[in-house]
């Protein structure tokens, strides 16, 4: 199978948007994630996939702590731009939480150390364990098929 099937068979199943972010010397970095997922309530451990060609690669290689945010579905740009499909004339309203920047007014906020990096193809898959978090009310953003998605109530 080539590289575009595999990734249309991927994008048929339904995920999350999450915005990965760090610090580097008191400046914000981050990126769109859909690769994301919880791995252990004891530890309370998280994964996220970050590809070797993205910018934060090399970044989260060194970086002991990285933050995560959960989108709301009102949060489509703030995805949109840092996945650079978008410029923003007013920066994203970043706060910190653990001394970790974090997208402000997420569904989800998690402050995470890096406990371990496991290199897969293209990939690596950074386990994080979560030091903090907050939670907020409301639906999130989702991502499906290529094309971002809300959530219909039935």
């Amino acid at each position: 199978m080539d590289n575009r099937t595999f990734r249309d068979a991927m994008g048929k199943f339904a995920t999350g948007i999450t915005i990965v972010t760090t610090d580097v010397a008191g400046e914000t970095k981050g990126m769109t994630v859909n690769a994301f997922m919880s791995v252990s309530l004891e530890p309370k451990l998280i994964a996220v996939s970050i590809d070797k060609k993205a910018s934060l690669y090399d970044i989260l290689q060194t970086n002991p702590t990285f933050g995560v945010s959960v989108l709301k579905e009102e949060q489509k740009d703030v995805s949109m731009v840092f996945a650079k499909q978008k410029v923003q004339k007013e920066p994203v309203a970043i706060t910190m939480l653990q001394d970790v920047p974090v997208v402000d007014g997420a569904l989800v906020n998690l402050a995470c150390k890096a406990v371990d990096k496991v290199i897969a193809g293209d990939h690596v898959i950074i386990i994080g364990e979560v030091e903090d978090l907050v939670l907020r009310d409301g639906d999130p953003v989702l991502y499906f098929g290529g094309n971002y998605r809300e959530i219909k109530s039935i």
